[in-house]
């Protein structure tokens, strides 16, 4: 038994190990925990006062199981410190672009099936392409046709995306019309408090050499949270009854956990209610398409990047790609089965890996914490569901992430400029897939314009002249 754990763990599985690698996967756990409950808002429609006839606590235990079960296969087969969930993006994708198709079929519109029934089968047919493509070893061959600087790239992209979605989490950075962002100047505000105490706690025990920097501060800021929920009655009444105050989110959307656990919701409304027959209607396969060029390219986005911050790249090749890849495919097929959209790698891993996390029991250990988050949704909420206590976590991993910088080939103007537009695109775009592809669709132009054609491997020609009818056919017909 001992010779089977250190095979897997990749070393003697003594107390440390499990210890760093369940510290770790909590730490991940925790930076995503909000999926649990932004997943059903959203597929349910109560985020955006509609209805769309998914049931909320079906989505619940969904997302839940399917996340479990992709981050176990991740863990188990692939023995990465990756997390897989229902992808942010995708969900979005889900009801403002797949659902209104859906309804205009004439078998929606007679009553023969309903439209989320049609979307959770255009997810679970896009799932089942996106296996095919992991078995046969096309993703697998994609991640090591891409560059050094490239992969380099990818992991600095995702570091200011996941830091700058820490800062508008926290409420620091915000929208403006003018500047389109800007800083919030209600730096005593609670949210504020809360953000950069944790913030500091992190980066304070993470310069001293302290391990569970991470964790430590997500629990110092949650403490501290509880403190000023309960004694901002008391503060000065200039304080108080300001603005900052009276708007933050510690006021209007924290609550503490009245209840320490609760029975999982129901999984029945939506298990295997998936409608395949009339999602291969030629009217959404475009759709289809759409979520699995988003899933590929979200996924290997997300895998470089965590893989490149943890060290896992080997002579510009990862180990065991093929089985790291076809675990969120396995997710998506079971995801829709269960009732939930694409399940794909979150870019939040890099919080485990950052804390620590080398093996797959973070991975194992982050599919076991979304089962038991089924019995204790109310402290999970508590905590997850306030973005300023987790947001410190995003904004140190995202700076963690920056040292990858050093390893762009700067020098090389047809390796440093489709770097840059990755590194400049994931953050400025929103989004994983369109900051690659901006890369992507420059990388073997440069290389071809300069006269070093040989060095961009076929398979960066093939994906380069998919994302240019990706951006001319579907992505300039998607809202936003």
């Amino acid at each position: 038994m001992k010779d089977v754990l250190s095979q897997w763990l990749g070393e003697p599985p003594t107390t440390a190990v499990f210890g760093r690698e369940t510290a770790a996967g909590l730490a991940t756990f925790l930076t995503m925990s909000y999926i649990i409950f932004v997943q059903p808002a959203v597929l349910s429609g109560v985020m955006f006062d509609m209805k769309t006839g998914l049931d909320f606590g079906a989505v619940t235990t969904a997302t839940c199981v399917s996340a479990a079960l992709a981050s176990a296969i991740m863990g188990l087969y692939a023995r990465y410190p990756i997390a897989q969930a229902p992808g942010m993006g995708e969900n979005f994708f889900f009801v403002f672009s797949v659902l209104p198709a859906a309804a205009l079929l004439p078998v929606v519109r007679s009553g023969q099936t309903t439209a989320w029934q049609v979307a959770l089968g255009v997810v679970l047919i896009s799932g089942v392409l996106f296996l095919l493509l992991s078995l046969v070893g096309v993703r697998a061959a994609i991640v090591d046709a891409i560059s050094p600087s490239m992969k380099n790239a990818i992991a600095v992209g995702i570091g200011l995306f996941i830091a700058f979605i820490g800062l508008q989490n926290a409420g620091l950075i915000q929208k403006d019309p003018g500047t389109a962002v800007r800083l919030n100047a209600h730096l005593a505000s609670p949210d504020l408090i809360v953000f950069f105490f944790g913030l500091l706690l992190m980066a304070v025990l993470r310069a001293r050499g302290r391990k569970g920097a991470i964790l430590w501060g997500i629990l110092g800021a949650t403490v501290l949270c509880l403190l000023l929920r309960a004694t901002v009655s008391y503060w000065p009444a200039a304080l108080r009854d300001g603005t900052a105050v009276k708007e933050s989110m510690l006021m209007t959307r924290f609550a503490p956990a009245t209840a320490l656990v609760s029975m999982p919701p129901s999984i029945g409304p939506t298990f295997f209610k998936m409608d395949i027959r009339h999602a291969l209607d030629f009217t959404m396969l475009p759709f289809i398409l759409v979520f699995l060029v988003m899933d590929v390219f979200d996924t290997i986005g997300t895998l470089i990047g965590v893989s490149e911050q943890a060290g896992f790249i080997r002579d510009n090749r990862l180990p065991r790609a093929r089985q790291a890849l076809l675990s969120d495919a396995v997710g998506t097929v079971a995801g829709a089965a269960f009732g939930t959209s694409t399940v794909t790698s979150f870019i939040e891993s890099a919080a485990g890996v950052e804390q620590g996390g080398r093996t797959g029991l973070t991975a194992v250990t982050v599919a076991v914490l979304f089962l038991v988050a089924l019995f204790f949704s109310p402290v999970i909420r508590m905590v997850g569901s306030y973005a300023p206590i987790t947001a410190p976590a995003l904004v140190v991993v995202g700076a963690m992430m920056m040292r990858n910088a050093l390893r762009i080939d700067w020098a090389d103007v047809s390796e440093s400029i489709p770097a840059f537009l990755i590194v400049i695109g994931i953050p400025l775009s929103y989004s994983i897939a369109d900051g690659l592809a901006l890369g992507f669709v420059s990388y073997p132009i440069i290389k071809i314009g300069s006269g070093r054609a040989r060095e961009c491997r076929p398979v960066m020609l093939v994906m380069a002249a998919m994302l240019v009818l990706y951006f001319v056919l579907v992505r300039a017909r998607l809202p936003g």
